[in-house]
C-alpha cells in the first residue's frame, strides 16, 4: 500500500510539474489551505493521503506556480475597530488611460481601503473600505475621498449587516 501510494504520488507530481493543471491532490491541498493555512505539512499530508515529502513538494510547486499567493491571518475587524463596511461607487470625470492611472495610484493611499475594482456599468470603480464608524467614514470622505484625482461622483453604501463573506475560492 505504501509503495503504491508513493508510485501514484511520483506519477502525479511528475505530470503536474510539466504544466499548470491541477489534479485531485492539488485541489484537496488548496481546499484545506484556504480553510486553515496554519495546518502542518504532516497533518495536511495525512488528510489527503500523501506522504509528507510528496505533500510538501506539491505545496511548494503550487506556490511557485502562483496558485498560492501568500499566507495570511484573517483578523477580526470588530475587535480592531474596523467593523463598518462601506462600498463606494466612483464615477470619473473622463475615461482616459491617464485619469485611470492617476486614480488607481491615489486609491492605494486611502486609509482602510481593502479593495478597488474597475467595473462595467454605472460606476468606473467600486471600492470596499473598512473603518470604525460613521464619524470616521465622514472624516475619511471629507479629507481623502473628495480629493481623489479625476473623480466626478462618489456614491457610498454603508453595510448594515454582513450576511455572507468568505475568502475561499470555489474549487
Amino acid at each position: 500500500m505504501a509503495g503504491e501510494k508513493m508510485t501514484e504520488t511520483r506519477k502525479n507530481v511528475a505530470a503536474a510539474d510539466t504544466d499548470r493543471s491541477l489534479d485531485r491532490f492539488d485541489i484537496a491541498i488548496l481546499k484545506i489551505l484556504q480553510k486553515d493555512s496554519s495546518v502542518s505539512n504532516v497533518a495536511l499530508a495525512n488528510k489527503i493521503n500523501l506522504s509528507p515529502p510528496a505533500c510538501l513538494r506539491r505545496v511548494e510547486r503550487l506556490k511557485q506556480q502562483g496558485f498560492v499567493q501568500g499566507t495570511v491571518a484573517l483578523l477580526n475587524p470588530q475587535a480592531l475597530k474596523a467593523g463598518l463596511v462601506v462600498m463606494i461607487g466612483v464615477v470619473l470625470d473622463r475615461s482616459t488611460p491617464e485619469i485611470f492611472k492617476e486614480f488607481e495610484g491615489a486609491v492605494h493611499n486611502i486609509r482602510g481601503c481593502m479593495e478597488c475594482h474597475m467595473v462595467s456599468g454605472e460606476f468606473d470603480y467600486i471600492m470596499l473600505l473598512r473603518t470604525t464608524d460613521n464619524q470616521s467614514f465622514n472624516k475619511l470622505h471629507a479629507e481623502q475621498l473628495l480629493f481623489l484625482p479625476g473623480v466626478r461622483q462618489i456614491r457610498s453604501f454603508i453595510g448594515l449587516r454582513e450576511v455572507f463573506s468568505t475568502t475561499e475560492i470555489p474549487l
